[in-house]
Order: structure tokens, then C-alpha cells, then sequence
């Protein structure tokens, strides 16, 4: 499946940005609004400077304290950003990620963000797809 097929099948494709001179209290207050696992930060809306993901929040407040809840969130984003782009395979995306250890990546095209692209996102659409090839291989087997 590729990722154009996924993002077409999510309830929300919107993507959360931040601008890169928010605090970091309101990255997270989105975070938990919105139950999600991670804001985009973006100056404009459209290209994607880097992300900030709850577990970066986390690590930071271990180390650090409650007071970066009043530093930016440019301060704490992850700025090496890895994107894929509409064309890419789910099984490309899933390896990726894994290999990376991170659960979203930004869906890149000519150099806009165009969704954003979870870790769940990937795993419903593997299970999708071998549900799919389950049900033809039995067909193929009952004769159907």
C-alpha cells in the first residue's frame, strides 16, 4: 500500500503545526486536546522545520524540569527530520520507522507538507492488506 492510500483512508488528515516560537506548554496542551502524539513545528503552515512528539517532551521534563514549559519548542524539536513522500510503501515506511525508533513522519511533496503519517497508520494498513490476501487465498482454495 502506499502512503497516498493511507492518508486517504484517515478519519483526520490535518496536521498539527506549531510555530517555532511557541512555548512548549502549548505543544503540549495541543498534544492532549487533540489526543495526539505530536505536533508539526512550522513557521508557515507548509514546510516542516521539525517535530516535537510527546516522548521528546518527556525525556526533556526527566532531565530538566517543568520549567521548559516556558522554553520554545524549537529549543526541544527533533530539527533531523525524516519525511517520505506520497509514493512510498508501507513496508518502506514500516522499516524506516522501526529502524529509527520514532512513530510519525511527515508526508513531504515538493518540499510542502502534505500529512503526516503514524506508526498506527502503517500497522492498520499492513492488516488491512493481509486481511485482503487471507480472503483471496481462501477463495482461491474453496474454489471461489
Amino acid at each position: 500500500m502506499l502512503v497516498h492510500q493511507i492518508l486517504k483512508s484517515k478519519s483526520d488528515d490535518a496536521v498539527v503545526t506549531v510555530t517555532p516560537g511557541s512555548k512548549v506548554s502549548e505543544a503540549v496542551q495541543i498534544l492532549a486536546d487533540r489526543k495526539i502524539g505530536t505536533v508539526v513545528i512550522s513557521a508557515d503552515g507548509h514546510k516542516a522545520e521539525g517535530i516535537l512528539s510527546e516522548r521528546d517532551v518527556v525525556r526533556v521534563l526527566a532531565k530538566k524540569g517543568g520549567a521548559i514549559l516556558n522554553d520554545t519548542v524549537d529549543a526541544y524539536m527533533t530539527a533531523k527530520l525524516f519525511t517520505c513522500g506520497r509514493n512510498d510503501t508501507s513496508d518502506d515506511i514500516l522499516q524506516r520507522m522501526t529502524d529509527g525508533r520514532f512513530r510519525h513522519m511527515p508526508v513531504v511533496e515538493d518540499g510542502q507538507l502534505v500529512g503526516l503519517i503514524t506508526l498506527g497508520d502503517v500497522v492498520k494498513a499492513r492488516l488491512s492488506e493481509l486481511a485482503m490476501e487471507k480472503d483471496a487465498l481462501q477463495g482461491m482454495i474453496m474454489g471461489h
